[in-house]
């Protein structure tokens, strides 16, 4: 079973015993990685009616749903890191001037040391568990703590975690924000907060105290560019991805998800009445649609329809019972840019659409504002794609889909400014908890003077052909210099 905060007297014994195991070593070995890993793969394999039990009941998610984002991602990223664990952690060889010979270089991983990991709870087992198995094949020891806000999955966590891996080198530690508050007090080696940006910065302060650096997966307004598609084919496989990158990811409740669409005004009515038909066609039962989190956030997103404004502005849906915490995905066009719906996170299913004069505008709608976690467009003209790219910032930019870009193991995935800092993903998480430590060995058998004191004209002409790599006149010049030596 888990072992308590208070069966070693207080967080920080929990702490001082991870750090211990650490400090035995055994971390650092592969073969330990490796079963670590493989407990992983095992836990989330054995427990997954388990799994989705914990996320229905902590956020009414459909089983598929729940497979899709969280337990099949996941599953996927674990058998790729066990894979490719041994490349990963085998120093790489690096280049050396031929002025060193002999002399070899290595660029060797080594784990950061005792990490600490907050997850969120819209994706509480993959946000959770992606992580900690990075920080894991990198050879670190792990405090993991899971949301309070997410305590089904939190429980199962604490519950199988200490079943499947080494219970003195991971521990789970539940609580509110005042366990992590007692938890920062305390010195890490890494810290990794996914959540939102309040919080980040409380984060990054207490961090200061020891020096600890620091990884920030926060959210934003990820746009969504939506291009005249002239094919109908093309209009309709984008709107369904769209959907799926809106309503069908734990109901818009996602870092990652679509928060607005910029659209030319042509566009618009055509966009609108494809995105109803197919919502029609895609949500026949509200189960197949994450419930809100709870009554707090329920009243937030209440909240930013709010006024005479934007609720005119609403063309589809609306619909909120707080009964079942569940609000009817809703389409709202053109609200007012300054109205709350608009410069917050909305993070919920809620969709604002704004029209442009030309697709063009949409560029210059964007750059003024706070970087986002990840840009969306739909469309088949490179040239507004090369834009797109070049004269926009963000975590990533993915044209012609949404969300997908989470589930490649092959690329990082973090934001930018006010979105974060920090990559993982794949190898990217094992970069993450590892320090890439420089080892240089060098033979005793040459030593050039011109390096040391006392300093004179000669050897700043011989610096200048080391720094030029100019061995050809060095190796004269040094011939000459021992031949006049000869004569003296």
């Amino acid at each position: 079973m888990e072992e308590k905060p208070g069966q070693y007297g207080s967080l920080g014994g929990l702490v001082a015993g991870v750090r211990e195991a650490y400090e035995s070593g055994r971390t650092k070995e592969v073969e330990w990685r490796q079963a670590q890993l493989r407990g992983l793969i095992r836990m989330v394999t054995e427990e997954e009616d388990a799994i989705f039990d914990a996320l229905h009941e902590d956020l009414g998610k459909h089983r598929v749903e729940s497979f899709r984002d969280e337990v099949g991602v996941l599953v996927k990223s674990l058998r790729n890191t066990l894979q490719n664990l041994k490349n990963w952690a085998a120093p790489e060889k690096a280049q050396v001037p031929l002025i060193s010979f002999p002399c070899k270089a290595l660029v060797v991983p080594e784990p950061v040391g005792v990490v600490l990991i907050f997850s969120c709870w819209n994706l509480p087992i993959g946000l959770a568990l992606e992580p900690l198995s990075g920080a894991l094949a990198a050879g670190n020891a792990v405090v993991l703590k899971p949301s309070e806000l997410a305590p089904s999955t939190a429980a199962f966590l604490a519950a199988n975690i200490p079943r499947y891996l080494d219970a003195k080198a991971v521990k789970i530690v539940q609580g509110g924000p005042e366990v992590g508050e007692e938890l920062m007090e305390h010195r890490w080696d890494k810290i990794l907060f996914t959540g939102n940006a309040r919080v980040g910065r409380i984060i990054m302060t207490k961090a200061a105290k020891h020096l600890t650096p620091v990884a920030l997966e926060l959210g934003s307004k990820c746009p969504c560019i939506v291009d005249f598609l002239y094919s109908k084919r093309d209009c309709q496989v984008a709107v369904n991805r769209i959907i799926g990158a809106k309503w069908s990811t734990c109901a818009g409740q996602a870092c990652i998800a679509i928060d607005y669409i910029l659209v030319e005004e042509r566009f618009a009515p055509i966009l609108i009445e494809l995105l109803k038909s197919t919502l029609k066609r895609f949500l026949t039962e509200p189960g197949f649609m994450a419930r809100i989190l709870n009554e707090k956030h329920f009243h937030r997103l209440r909240g930013l329809l709010e006024g005479h404004e934007v609720k005119s502005s609403i063309v589809h849906g609306g619909h909120a019972d707080l009964k079942t915490l569940r609000i009817e995905p809703t389409i709202l066009l053109n609200p007012p840019l300054d109205s709350d719906i608009m410069t917050e996170e909305i993070f919920g299913p809620l969709l604002p659409i704004i029209t442009v004069k030309k697709t063009e505008d949409c560029i210059a709608f964007l750059k003024p504002k706070p970087k986002p976690l990840a840009i969306y467009a739909f469309t088949n003209d490179e040239k507004l794609k090369q834009r797109i790219v070049a004269e926009t910032s963000s975590g990533s930019v993915t044209f012609n889909d949404a969300i997908v870009q989470y589930g490649l193991d092959s690329v990082p995935f973090g934001g930018i400014g006010q979105s974060g800092f920090g990559q993982y993903h794949g190898k990217y998480t094992f970069e993450l908890f590892s320090h890439r430590k420089t080892v240089l060995r060098r033979s005793l058998l040459l030593e050039f003077m011109f390096r040391y004191p006392p300093w004179d004209e000669h050897k700043m002409r011989m610096l200048r052909r080391v720094f030029r790599f100019d061995y050809v006149s060095l190796v004269i010049a040094l011939l000459a210099f021992w031949l006049l030596g000869l004569r003296r």
